[in-house]
């Protein structure tokens, strides 16, 4: 008898009443933003000698960073009313659970955010990942959010199952800023534990290593460029 191993997968939870309610995780290489559709993979205008054209969307360790994981959005739609130079925060919503809540100041007196109050948005999604499994919540990659700066942070979520909120400070100029249910908050990225038990060696190279590292930064700098020729050679 052969036995199927269980599939490894990571799983949303909302309340019953939320389903189908609030906005949904979506995987983090489907809400591409506008600026980046429109990019072209080459701008011929800018081709020179020294510089081939290519933009970031021929870039793999920026596309990657981009599309790895989830994205959690906003449940509902939030009203953030900043005044008296970011120092006062409040927020209103029509929706008949809480959206959005404050931290104490004293919990990050001194930070690069002083003087702006820390809040906190409000998720109704419960994370589960199998055992040995956790997720960093860090702000979107690559995406730029003018509203707001999240703060990034890990969770067991094998073991820690209930809800997770995500704490930010509002960085938009005084006035009243509408974001939309659905507005993309948060990228979830989960990893197994036991691979961060990494040790450092800290040396010279060896000289097959240089040769390694001229030969991978001169194909980096070509058309087709290094992390093409390794997807190329993984299928």
């Amino acid at each position: 008898m052969f036995f199927r191993k269980p599939s490894q997968i990571i799983e949303f939870r909302c309340a019953a009443e939320d389903h189908g309610v609030i906005a949904e995780p979506t995987a983090a290489k489907q809400p591409f933003p506008d600026w980046f559709r429109k990019l072209p993979a080459i701008d011929k205008s800018h081709v020179t000698v020294s510089d081939n054209g290519l933009t970031v969307k021929r870039c793999m360790p920026f596309l990657d960073a981009m599309l790895t994981g989830w994205i959690i959005p906003l449940a509902a739609t939030v009203r953030l009313e900043v005044s008296d130079g970011g120092r006062t925060v409040n927020a209103g919503w029509e929706f008949d659970k809480v959206m959005v809540s404050n931290h104490n100041a004293h919990q990050v007196a001194g930070s690069p955010t002083d003087p702006r109050p820390p809040c906190k948005f409000h998720n109704y999604w419960t994370i589960a990942t199998p055992p040995g499994w956790s997720c960093l919540f860090v702000p979107l990659l690559n995406r730029h959010q003018p509203l707001f700066q999240l703060f990034a942070g890990i969770v067991d979520t094998d073991t820690y199952q209930s809800l997770i909120h995500f704490p930010f400070v509002a960085t938009a100029p005084d006035g009243v800023h509408v974001l939309e249910k659905g507005t993309p908050l948060v990228q979830v990225i989960p990893f197994q534990r036991q691979s961060t038990d990494l040790k450092a060696a800290i040396r010279v190279e060896t000289e097959q290593e240089a040769m390694l590292r001229t030969r991978i930064t001169r194909s980096t700098q070509s058309s087709e460029g290094w992390y093409r020729e390794q997807a190329r050679a993984q299928r």
